[in-house]
């Protein structure tokens, strides 16, 4: 099934795609694709609905992050070998987590904005998985059984704040808009096998990202089962597990970032494709420099 958040940013609704790919309204059923919603009973409920006797959204709605309320994104950083390479670090010996901001969450095709001051932000597409069942100390072989489904994630990263200012990567990951979800929450059982999908990303129509899940150092269920043992995963939490090779960071002979004006297109595997405009911030710098 393919669960949709639609409308205006901060009052999205909950619907579904029919078998035609229209949107079909769910806020007569449930009151936003969050919490409880995602528990195993609930999608269940949701895959029994006779979605054509539901109202349709309008043709032209916006479609908002396919998850809503999220309590944390978790990330996997240097999660592919050849990204590792080309990023000149070390394959980690354990998943590298660490944390994007709930506030950089937007919609799939929102616009990204590039933060004042900054002058390497770079795309990185990315499965995400979304927490359907609360998970604390699961086994590899019982992980899958806590998710409720699969997503695309831009995790749009700003590089010289990730890398250059010292402590953790979060800094540089975590701006508003830096975290597009969607367009759809596939649940899992439209996903038989997270490893087998493949994934790309293109930048005013040149393709840089070409990679599939199969090539993960730490596969899905490993991810949520290691996770589970430092936090608990609560439903509505989205991991974001880590990007193939193909960032602006290692493009040879000399890294290439993003500058407004440009259209990053990017894509998973029957999760469905995002496009984001970045635009400049209309913000003023502050004085912080480094």
């Amino acid at each position: 099934m393919k669960l949709v958040r639609w409308g205006s940013k901060g009052s999205e609704k909950p619907g579904a795609l029919d078998r035609d790919g229209r949107v079909r309204d769910l806020s007569s059923v449930l009151p936003d694709l969050a919490g409880a919603a995602l528990s195993s009973a609930s999608l269940a409920g949701l895959g029994s609905l006779d979605l054509h006797s539901l109202p349709l959204a309008p043709a032209d709605a916006r479609l908002g992050p396919c998850v809503g309320q999220v309590g944390k994104i978790i990330c996997v950083g240097l999660n592919y070998s050849d990204h590792a390479a080309e990023s000149n670090m070390p394959v980690p010996s354990e998943p590298v987590l660490f944390f994007k901001a709930t506030s950089s969450i937007v919609g799939p095709n929102d616009d990204v904005v590039i933060p004042p001051g900054a002058e390497k932000v770079d795309w990185e597409v990315e499965l995400g998985v979304v927490i359907g069942e609360e998970a604390r100390y699961v086994s590899r072989e019982r992980a899958l059984d806590h998710v409720a489904g699969y997503c695309v994630v831009n995790d749009v990263s700003e590089r010289a704040w990730q890398i250059e200012c010292g402590g953790q990567w979060d800094k540089g990951k975590s701006a508003d808009t830096f975290a597009p979800l969607g367009p759809w929450l596939v649940t899992r059982d439209d996903i038989p096998d997270p490893q087998a999908l493949d994934m790309w990303l293109d930048v005013d129509g040149k393709r840089y990202q070409q990679g599939n899940t199969r090539t993960m150092i730490f596969d899905v269920a490993t991810v949520v089962s290691y996770i589970s043992h430092f936090m608990s995963l609560q439903p509505g939490d989205v991991i974001s597990t880590g990007t193939p090779p193909g960032v602006g960071m290692g493009q040879k002979p000399a890294p290439v970032y993003l500058r407004a004006g440009q259209v990053m297109r990017l894509g998973v595997e029957g999760l469905g494709e995002q496009q984001q405009r970045t635009v400049a911030s209309t913000a003023q710098a502050s004085a912080f420099t480094r």
